[in-house]
């Protein structure tokens, strides 16, 4: 019996056969010149896809070696583009640990500096004030983000019958970004931080349709940071400055909260309004507002399980 002809648009049988796999051995076959010229149309949209990022493996197979050779790419880049020297370190989750944060809605003014601070700590694009907090100005009794509206500009605040309540990454144990996300380049680590690997992600935005905090930024260019303003303390799954066209979110600040400083939000909170800690520690300031507060998640409905808790009082 003759073998049924191979359709050449099924997808390809080999498991673990990807895009980056098939460019790799495009290349090969094409040789060098040729493979250039077939990334042409992905290369001119943005200098910030090279051809050894667009081939480099997924974060989580990367041998210590090949990750410090990103590494060092990566801060070679940043000098290049951005005109200043900075560090780009690889920082795991530390055993016995589980973030999680909580707020105190009664004494937050809505002074948005916790905002600022993570614009500045993260190394967000300058020219929209991007950051990963949204702190909406809600009235008195309505508990609906929905109406509440992040755009307000009283000379002073709290303005009267308002509360404020900032929104950012709830970091859910049940994270539908996570699910939506076509080639994992988003996923949930140990410590229950969810993290983006900006070389991997291809820019499809799913995971920010799916996410119903609206907590996922899309950059639709290439951030601008003078090199003066730039926080060189990096990480590769944090702060880094993120190229053009990929997602990115909050994430705990894990480049200082995997080495036991508070997140740059909190630390800029003139009220105390911020709690966070290691839900694992019966010790810690997150577990005593657990469990001597009564506390409540934006959306619970939805069964996301936030690691983002709110309370009065």
């Amino acid at each position: 019996m003759a073998e049924e002809p191979t359709d050449p648009t099924s997808e390809p049988a080999k498991e673990g056969f990807d895009r980056r796999t098939a460019l790799k051995v495009g290349g090969a076959t094409l040789g060098a010149a040729a493979f250039a010229r077939a990334l042409a149309p992905l290369t001119e949209w943005t200098e910030d896809l090279s051809v050894d990022g667009f081939l480099q493996k997924h974060y989580k197979e990367l041998t210590p070696e090949e990750l410090s050779a990103v590494l060092r790419r990566h801060e070679a880049e940043t000098e290049r583009r951005y005109g200043r020297e900075v560090t780009i370190r690889d920082l795991r989750p530390q055993e016995g640990v589980s973030f999680g944060y909580a707020l105190n809605l009664s004494v937050c003014i809505g002074c948005r500096r916790c905002a600022e601070a993570c614009h500045i700590e993260n190394n967000h694009d300058r020219r929209t004030q991007t950051s990963y907090i949204r702190v909406l100005e809600m009235t008195q009794g309505s508990f609906d983000m929905e109406h509440g509206t992040a755009v307000y500009d009283h000379e002073a605040v709290p303005a009267p019958g308002k509360y404020y309540m900032p929104v950012q990454c709830q970091q859910c144990d049940n994270p539908p970004c996570v699910h939506v996300c076509p080639v994992e380049a988003t996923w949930k680590e140990e410590d229950g931080i969810v993290v983006v690997d900006y070389d991997w992600c291809i820019g499809c935005r799913y995971c920010e349709a799916a996410c119903p905090y609206h907590a996922r930024r899309f950059n639709w260019e290439r951030p601008v940071v003078p090199a003066e303003e730039i926080n060189p303390n990096q990480s590769y799954l944090s702060n880094r400055i993120r190229p053009q066209g990929v997602m990115e979110k909050c994430h705990f600040c894990l480049h200082r909260t995997r080495e036991g400083r508070a997140p740059a939000c909190l630390e800029a909170c003139p009220t105390g309004a911020r709690v966070f800690g290691n839900l694992l520690d019966p010790n810690s300031d997150i577990r005593w507002v657990l469990e001597n507060k009564r506390v409540f998640v934006l959306k619970e409905d939805l069964g996301t399980r936030p690691r983002f808790f709110y309370y009065f009082g």
